[in-house]
């Protein structure tokens, strides 16, 4: 790998940190300027390009090693960047999949996640895991820009819907926009905390679809895009009016596809259209989107 100066983070006046030199490393990795198989300079290169000591740098290899992002590290040659983990690329749940691939891109400085789903359930329960490591102070982003695309409550949702029709009152409807609205306030509210407790410049925004999205998607720093299919099924749920008989999906439990640009051609132009398909909707036909 060529050693280039454009990322050079050494300012005169102050050393970097291990961390920061490992959030560094990773972007590369990310970037795809390090690919699978490519071997790091060394120690006292990598120590000369940052401007600091071999002990600063052999402690962000080990950070980077920690993560499985590093392969033959050993004392006699530079390591190499790890192929992706042989499991990472099988779908998983997607309560399971999604907390892991929101924590490596809360890694990132400036950590852009934009999700277009029926409620914000998964996402307020997944983003749980980021928001821990910050806490611990594993990971430190300086900004955090989320948008968040939800039905608006004036449609008719195609899900969930009653089994025997809609009638004036619909518990249906007002289960799910209770739902709705609450996880998006806790959503917001838990992110909202980390600019006061850790400085970071925090930003979440909704907006209203207007109709029921038949997948749920979720884009990570335009780097990778998340989607799985909302399954329709029959359930019951016992309410304080009585049992609910719906067609309802269980999306915590819907298989989540990873397509990551750093992969190949394919899920990059995969990832690129997702981002363009947010963005125009996000642009044109949604509406403001307030939660009561």
């Amino acid at each position: 790998m060529v050693v280039t100066q454009e990322n050079v983070a050494v300012n005169g006046s102050r050393k970097l940190s291990p961390q920061e030199i490992a959030d560094s490393l990773r972007e590369r990795i990310r970037g795809g300027d390090l690919k699978a198989g490519d071997r790091l300079p060394t120690q006292a290169e990598l120590a000369e390009e940052f401007g600091v000591e071999r002990g600063t740098v052999r402690q962000a290899l080990r950070a980077l090693q920690e993560d499985g992002l590093l392969s033959n590290v050993s004392k006699g040659s530079p390591p190499r960047i790890a192929e992706p983990a042989a499991g990472r690329a099988e779908p998983q749940p997607t309560m399971v999949g999604l907390a892991p691939r929101l924590a490596e891109a809360f890694a990132a400085p400036h950590v852009r996640v934009d999700a277009a789903c029926l409620t914000a359930e998964t996402l307020m329960m997944a983003l749980s895991e980021p928001v821990r490591l910050i806490h611990e102070g594993r990971i430190r982003p300086e900004s955090l820009d989320v948008r968040i695309l939800l039905p608006s409550r004036d449609i008719t949702l195609a899900f969930p819907v009653p089994v025997d029709g809609r009638g004036d009152a619909d518990p249906v409807h007002q289960r799910w926009l209770a739902q709705r609205n609450a996880q998006g306030h806790v959503l917001r509210h838990n992110l909202q905390t980390l600019r006061s407790s850790h400085g970071v410049d925090v930003r979440v925004t909704f907006r209203a679809l207007p109709f029921t999205p038949p997948v749920k998607l979720y884009l990570l720093n335009e780097e990778e895009a998340l989607i799985a299919y909302y399954m329709v099924t029959r359930r019951e749920e016992t309410s304080d009016s009585g049992t609910l008989d719906m067609y309802d999906v269980l999306g915590t439990e819907s298989l989540l596809f990873s397509f990551e640009k750093r992969t190949g051609q394919r899920d990059a132009a995969f990832v690129e259209e997702s981002q363009k398909w947010f963005d125009a909707l996000w642009e044109t036909i949604t509406t403001d989107l307030t939660l009561s």
